[in-house]
């Protein structure tokens, strides 16, 4: 890890989701956050890698980069995930890394290319981020 998670974000701030699929930020620099993710427990019946996995994967990834962006006053919600496939990943693991589109003060798009332990591209996704300020339970 070249960058590591900030001293505000908790550590126990990793979903369940991101638990169970085995989803791992492994740089949490703001300009290209890395993650990582196993293909074995995640596919789909044929054996590929699932492609809701991977798109939790984007989504994940892309919504810890936002929240980075919001800071700890902030909160982020996904509002459109676009994803494309490129080809299948049978095993190994595969590696996300996000990168701005854009980072405004209410909305922050941010470009997700997904590829296994070859380096070849796998999927690319698109997650756009609607940035709130923090709220308290019962507010949502």
């Amino acid at each position: 890890m070249s960058t590591p998670r900030p001293d505000w974000l908790a550590s126990e701030t990793q979903g369940p989701l991101d638990d169970k699929l085995g989803i791992r930020i492994v740089d949490f620099d703001p300009d290209r956050l890395v993650a990582t993710m196993p293909v074995a427990g995640n596919e789909q019946p044929f054996g590929l890698l699932h492609g809701g996995a991977t798109c939790a994967l984007a989504e994940s990834i892309g919504s810890w980069a936002a929240m980075l962006h919001a800071g700890p006053g902030g909160d982020v919600v996904g509002i459109e995930l676009n994803a494309s496939y490129l080809r299948a990943a049978r095993s190994g693991v595969v590696t996300a890394v996000c990168t701005p589109v854009r980072r405004g003060r209410t909305l922050a798009t941010f470009l997700i290319q997904v590829s296994d332990e070859e380096g070849r591209p796998t999927a690319s996704a698109r997650l756009t981020c609607l940035i709130r300020p923090a709220c308290t339970p019962g507010d949502a």
